[in-house]
């Protein structure tokens, strides 16, 4: 098992000494929705942002993992007897895996399309308002994507628009929000 283990690793270095590798900084925005708000509720979501690195390995066909702290807010509306409004943001580590192709790869321009799984590590929950009493545990810790994205390079810079669709639900098990299952559905730049 070892050396079956040994000699993937050292066909995956050989493999990528050989591919091209390409260092991405980026920094974007972010449009993140919470779907399915229970029913007297509102969620609407508001820019966010987006800051990382991503690394593409490989020429006309590329792997492209990534890491990036985002920042994103929710103004949250229940409307039940009183009416309760606020904002709550919501700080992330994201993931990327992603696998792409170069549709068009020409000197000058590039088009792309990549796609693949990504996951959200939750690092902070942040209430702006006094109304709305959710925090960290009322989330769960992560959530699993699927992402995809089209790219446009010129030179040296690069556009990316991407979707990120949620995969799991977005409420912990927390009892006061377990009936909640809303996902993620997010839009960059």
């Amino acid at each position: 098992m070892k050396k079956l283990i040994l000699s993937l690793a050292v066909v995956s270095l050989a493999a990528t000494a050989n591919a091209q590798f390409q260092v991405n900084p980026q920094l974007g925005i972010n449009y993140q929705r919470i779907t399915n708000p229970p029913k007297g509720s509102t969620f609407a979501a508001r820019t966010g942002f987006l800051l990382g690195s991503d690394f593409r390995i490989g020429n006309k066909a590329y792997f492209q993992p990534g890491a990036f702290i985002g920042r994103n807010s929710t103004f949250v509306e229940y409307s039940d007897t009183i009416v309760q409004k606020g904002n709550i943001v919501r700080t992330n580590l994201k993931l990327k895996a992603l696998v792409g192709y170069r549709i068009i790869d020409t000197y000058q321009f590039d088009l792309r399309f990549a796609m693949g799984p990504t996951y959200d590590v939750l690092l902070s929950v942040d209430n702006r308002n006094d109304d709305i009493d959710y925090n960290k545990g009322d989330f769960n810790s992560g959530s699993l994507n699927i992402d995809a994205a089209l790219g446009f390079d010129m030179g040296m810079v690069s556009v990316e628009p991407s979707v990120s669709f949620g995969l799991t639900r977005v409420f912990s098990d927390n009892p006061a929000v377990s009936e909640i299952g809303s996902k993620y559905l997010t839009y960059g730049l």
